[in-house]
């Protein structure tokens, strides 16, 4: 760090409460954050975070175990808020001395923050913060710090783009609060815009997704580098009683069989077959394997190809400490000027 002064500065308030180098962490993506990719990112200062998904607990006590045997640098868990055996999972957690963990998907429910922090475990939660409203109320539900992730972002997105929640939350709440920005960030001046608009640090997927030390499929990453942003798009809610969190990637069949998938489980719903929990989870399994098909099998027609729309900045395979390094050098330059 000491070659970025000018970034280290800005970023100090990020790293201390990170406890790393770089206030850099990554998106927390099924299938590709996992042990190795989360290792090295740790490794070179950043923070890396696994991707919990639909583990069970079993799966994510074999992953942190292996992520730690790779990393004696911290890291966090991002756990799923419907997971059905979140309280679980956050048991896992801290029986290993998880230092973070990141709650994503909805409002952390009822008891869930507390479970974390039970007995002093100093365990810090990061939520994601949509609105200034709800960012104020998961900072006195016990939220340690707050991730504002713009609809650019690959995986599950809200509606808002990232420059305009940048402008609403961070002159509200980055002075007395700890707030990370994320989707769409490609390159380090854009670091260096949040940072001085008070961010404590940012969050970036797409341009870890195909690291060297990402475990995706090589036809996955190579879809990322012919891909352009505008290929990069949101799903399509098909039936407004079943509420989908829209979510981006590559088009390709995938997505018209999720428009598909939809229209079978709104069809459940109608005939009272299924609640409108389980209609919503057999959705988010839909994903689940939609995905691994793109990144662990390579279909990256028929799987779900997630990606932000930083994908066109994504142009070849290289070590995760290189991209830092030029993101690191790319905000430098910027706050120079």
């Amino acid at each position: 760090m000491e070659t970025y002064p000018k970034t280290a500065a800005r970023m100090h308030r990020g790293t201390e409460f990170l406890g790393c180098e770089t206030a850099i962490l990554c998106g927390a993506m099924s299938w590709v954050s996992e042990r190795n990719l989360v290792a090295a990112i740790s490794n070179a200062g950043g923070f890396g975070v696994i991707a919990c998904g639909a583990m069970t607990p079993e799966l994510l006590d074999t992953e942190i175990a292996a992520t730690k045997a790779l990393t004696s640098k911290p890291f966090g868990v991002n756990l799923i808020t419907m997971h059905p055996a979140l309280f679980d999972l956050i048991a896992v957690c801290r029986k290993h001395g998880v230092t973070h963990v990141v709650l994503a998907g909805g409002i952390p429910p009822k008891g869930s923050v507390e479970a974390i922090k039970a007995e002093d475990s100093g365990i810090k939660v990061i939520c994601f913060a949509p609105t200034v409203a709800l960012a104020k109320k998961l900072l006195r539900s016990g939220a340690d710090a707050l991730v504002i992730e713009g609809m650019e972002a690959g995986g599950h997105i809200g509606p808002v783009s990232t420059s305009v929640l940048a402008q609403e939350i961070l002159p509200a709440l980055a002075e007395e609060h700890l707030i990370f920005v994320a989707g769409g960030i490609g390159r380090g001046e854009a670091i260096a815009s949040y940072l001085e608009m008070g961010a404590a640090g940012v969050q970036l997927g797409t341009r870890f997704a195909c690291a060297t030390e990402s475990i995706a499929h090589p036809d996955f990453k190579k879809a990322f580098f012919r891909a352009s942003a505008r290929e990069a798009v949101a799903s399509v809610q098909v039936d407004p009683r079943l509420p989908v969190i829209p979510v981006r990637a590559l088009k390709n069949k995938g997505t018209e069989e999720f428009t598909a998938k939809q229209r079978e489980v709104a069809a459940l719903l109608d005939a009272g077959d299924v609640d409108m929990l389980e209609a919503q989870l057999q959705i988010e399994h839909f994903w689940a394997g939609a995905l691994r098909r793109a990144v662990i099998e390579g279909d990256v027609e028929n799987g779900s190809v997630m990606a932000g729309q930083s994908v066109g900045m994504v142009t070849k395979e290289e070590p995760a400490a290189d991209i830092i390094a030029e993101l690191m050098a790319q905000c430098e330059a910027a706050l120079a000027r």
